[in-house]
């Protein structure tokens, strides 16, 4: 199998592994029933439990394209040791991206998040290439 898909079959793993930390820290914080429920007016979260919400949030938005742009360079059979890397960097970047946010470390937070969209630019430039 190809390393393009296998970093995406990792990454979809880290974007369903994300929910559990959050969605434990709401029945720790508001109890089984309510989090079973219907949650209306549910809330945001605060501290590490809204931050971990919000990578999970974070991640999913940016699975969604990293899985365009690899499905498309698998598929043209434009893989290439490039590729393999970005997809390598990308998995990377949002296990960063997604321990340093739950942390609150925000500056980390961010470039782990720039070498994340860096990676999907890798992979956009070898499909029109």
């Amino acid at each position: 199998m190809k390393t393009e898909l296998i970093m995406l079959a990792w990454s979809a793993a880290l974007c369903v592994i994300l929910a559990v930390p959050y969605t434990l820290g709401f029945i720790a914080e508001l109890g089984l029933p309510t989090v079973a429920g219907n949650r209306e007016n549910f809330p945001a979260g605060a501290g590490w439990v809204g931050r971990a919400r919000r990578a999970h949030a974070n991640m999913v938005e940016n699975l969604v394209p990293f899985a365009a742009l690899v499905l498309a360079v698998v598929v043209s059979g434009k893989t290439s040791s490039s590729t393999a890397l970005a997809a390598e960097l990308f998995l990377i970047a949002r296990v960063i991206h997604a321990a340093v946010y739950i942390a609150g470390i925000a500056w980390i937070r961010t470039a782990a998040f720039a070498v994340g969209v860096i990676s999907m630019a890798m992979l956009l430039v070898a499909l029109v290439s």
